[in-house]
C-alpha cells in the first residue's frame, strides 16, 4: 500500500510519519523542501519535492499512491481564503486524475460550520470538494492544538496570555501526536469506505482558565489569562505584521466557535485521545523556558 503524508514535517506529519514507517510502511513525503527531512528519517521513505498549491506537481508527486494524509498548508498570501482554494483545487486534481481512493484530511472543528469561521473556512472549502471528488475520505475534526501554546512562549514568560473567548467556556484540546495516532490508524484500516467524520478531541475539555492554572502549576510561574476585545486582537496581530485580510481569518478561526457554536460530534470514547496538556506541557514547553 502507498501512502502519501503532506507536510511531513509539521506537528502532526512528523509523528505519522514514524508511525506509518514502524508499521512497515515505507511512507512517500510530499514536502517543498526534503532536504530539510532528517537523515535518520529518509532513508526508511521516499521523498518526492512538491507544492500543495500547484496542482500538476500534486498529480505527478502522487501518481500511484493509494491514499494520502492531505494537510492544506498554511495561509501565506494577503488572501487566505485563495490559498485554501488553491490547496483544494490540487488534491482534487490528485485525487480525480491518479484514482486516488482513499483520503485522510486534517481538518478542524469548526469546519461543519462551512461559513462565518475565519480560516477554518478554507479547510471547509477542502471538506465539501473531497466529498465530492469519488474518493473514501475521513475528515479529521480536530479540537485546538497544545502546539499553539507555542507560539505564546514571549507571552507566557512575562506571565499572561490573552483571548477572545470567553475564560469559563471549555473546549477540545488535543495533543498532535494522538492526531497522528487516530490517522495512521484510519490510513492503514480497510474497515471503513464513504465519507467518515471523526473528531479528535484530546482527552477532556479545558477552559482557558484551566489552562492558566496548568500552566502556572507546570511552568512553576503565575500565568495570568486576560480576555480582550476582538478589535484588540486585531491590533495585535496587524502589529506583528499580519495583512488585514489574514487577521481577520485568524480572528475569526475565535469568534465564528464562540457565541452558540455546538459541534457537530459530541466527545466519545471514539472522539477522546489520551495524552494530557499536564504531560504536553512537561515534555514541549518546559524545556524552553
Amino acid at each position: 500500500m502507498k501512502i502519501a503524508v503532506t507536510t511531513p514535517r509539521g506537528n502532526v506529519g512528523r509523528h505519522l510519519t514514524r508511525m506509518l514507517v514502524q508499521a512497515d510502511v515505507r511512507p512517500i513525503l510530499l514536502t517543498r523542501h526534503p532536504e530539510n527531512i532528517p537523515a535518520a528519517v529518509a532513508e526508511h521513505v521516499d521523498l518526492v519535492a512538491m507544492d500543495s498549491r500547484e496542482p500538476s506537481q500534486v498529480v505527478s508527486a502522487t501518481a500511484g499512491v493509494d491514499a494520502v494524509y492531505w494537510v492544506d498548508p498554511p495561509a501565506e498570501s494577503s488572501d487566505p481564503l485563495a490559498d485554501y482554494r488553491r490547496a483544494t483545487e490540487s488534491v482534487v486534481a490528485a485525487v480525480e486524475a491518479n484514482r486516488i481512493g482513499r483520503v485522510v484530511f486534517q481538518s478542524s472543528v469548526g469546519a461543519e460550520k462551512r461559513h462565518g469561521a475565519g480560516e477554518i473556512d478554507g479547510l471547509a472549502e477542502t471538506e465539501v470538494a473531497l466529498d465530492d471528488c469519488g474518493a473514501d475520505v475521513t475528515h479529521l475534526r480536530c479540537g485546538y492544538f497544545f502546539t499553539n501554546l507555542l507560539f505564546e512562549t514571549e507571552s507566557l514568560k512575562a506571565g499572561l496570555l490573552r483571548t477572545v473567548l470567553p475564560l469559563d467556556a471549555p473546549m477540545s484540546w488535543v495533543a498532535p501526536r494522538d492526531i497522528a495516532e487516530v490517522a495512521a490508524l484510519a490510513l492503514l484500516s480497510g474497515e471503513w469506505s464513504g465519507r467518515r467524520i471523526q473528531a479528535v478531541h484530546g482527552p477532556e475539555d479545558l477552559t482557558w482558565a484551566q489552562v492558566a492554572k496548568i500552566l502556572t502549576e507546570e511552568l512553576g510561574r503565575e500565568v495570568r489569562v486576560e480576555r480582550i476585545a476582538d478589535e484588540r486582537m486585531r491590533e495585535q496581530y496587524l502589529r506583528m505584521g499580519m495583512p488585514p485580510a489574514m487577521a481577520d481569518a485568524v480572528l475569526g478561526m475565535s469568534t465564528g466557535l464562540r457565541d452558540g457554536f455546538v459541534p457537530e460530534q459530541d466527545r466519545s470514547m471514539v472522539t477522546t485521545t489520551p495524552t494530557p496538556l499536564r504531560s504536553w506541557i512537561r515534555e514541549e514547553l518546559v524545556p524552553l523556558f
